[in-house]
């Protein structure tokens, strides 16, 4: 029995593969794939770093003792400095080269931006598989006679299969809109406390190889750019960028699950309803549009987190402020969680078998 508070996204709507990705380990591991990357990249560009030190690191990149960075943490209020003293206690011969040159953003804003396009890439492919199967359904239907309303009043007649091009359509402007961030995403790059990579100069006293460390630090991450400039963090409005996306989709869903929910009333589409299934504790023979009222539920609360990172991008000051920190461990990972739902949900609808 657990005895503290766990969120339901995780428990209870979001994928195993969503979860991974917002998990402490995948988190923390890619914090010590950067470290490695940064030191390798410092090797190649002069840096007295052994190839044994490396291997070293390269060895514990999982290898995560969580009591360990606990205890350290309280003492030194750190959480990055926690994680690299406990990597440290795993590779002691690269205990001093370990982090070298770099802020604590360096691994915080880019291991952000990693996870944050690995998310979109399963939405994305979820968001093609709804679209899709839509495709399919509304070809099927396309001659399939039904009322039209506006106004929820009586209209013209229209087609079950029209009606969902109408649905289809939106989830395709997402689907533009979420490819055209993702393909903007770069990292923060080795950038210094403020953005002006001192710490670098300081350590390689030679400005091309400072431009050389950001542009073989991205390469090493599967990146093709990074921010030409920066303060301590890459722009918030990245992250609010891409929790608008998340917006845009839930609100598509939301409209296709209104939809849905109002047709079920008037008897015309119906949700799927499994053997087994129970409508009501009250009323076994009820067949509530439950699936519908999910969407519409979570939608409002992935709505609701794209208000957060707007609000921080215009209220940080100068090269930066600690109050981004806490609000976006909450509000990005539980806008990914939450509308991660969405298109196991919807595909259900239109392609039974293929998303159970």
């Amino acid at each position: 029995m657990e005895k503290g508070y766990v969120t339901p996204l995780g428990t209870r709507y979001a994928s195993h593969e969503m979860n991974a990705i917002w998990s402490a380990d995948s988190k923390y591991s890619t914090w010590r794939k950067l470290w490695v990357a940064l030191a390798e990249a410092e090797k190649e560009l002069g840096i007295d770093i052994t190839e044994e030190q490396l291997n070293e690191m390269r060895a514990n990149i999982n290898n995560i003792d969580y009591d360990v960075v606990s205890v350290r943490e309280k003492e030194c209020r750190h959480d990055v400095m926690a994680h690299v003293y406990e990597f440290g206690t795993k590779c002691p011969s690269a205990k001093g080269i370990i982090h070298l040159g770099a802020t604590s953003c360096f691994v915080t804003d880019n291991a952000d931006i990693i996870l944050m396009n690995e998310a979109l890439e399963i939405i994305k492919k979820k968001l093609v598989l709804v679209i899709s199967n839509l495709k399919t359904f509304a070809l099927d239907n396309r001659k399939v006679t039904c009322l039209g309303y506006t106004h929820f009043q009586p209209a013209q007649l229209t087609t079950v299969g029209k009606r969902a091009t109408l649905w289809m359509q939106d989830l395709i402007e997402d689907l533009e809109e979420l490819e055209f961030v993702q393909s903007h995403l770069k990292l923060r790059g080795c950038k210094g406390t403020t953005g002006t990579q001192e710490s670098f100069m300081k350590l390689f006293k030679d400005e091309e190889k400072v431009k050389a460390l950001d542009r073989k630090l991205a390469e090493k991450m599967g990146y093709d750019n990074v921010f030409a400039v920066s303060g301590q963090t890459y722009t918030r409005k990245v992250d609010s960028r891409v929790l608008n996306v998340l917006s845009s989709i839930a609100q598509s869903s939301a409209k296709f699950a209104n939809d849905m929910r109002l047709l079920q009333h008037e008897k015309e589409l119906e949700e799927p309803f499994e053997k087994g299934q129970i409508g009501s504790s009250a009323m076994a023979y009820k067949r509530n549009p439950m699936r519908s009222e999910r969407i519409n539920s979570l939608s409002r609360h992935v709505v609701s987190l794209a208000q957060d990172p707007a609000i921080t991008a215009m209220t940080q000051w100068l090269e930066r402020t600690l109050d981004d920190s806490a609000n976006k461990r909450i509000c990005v990972p539980e806008a990914f969680l939450a509308l991660d739902r969405y298109s196991y949900t919807i595909c259900k609808y239109f392609c039974w078998n293929s998303c159970i």
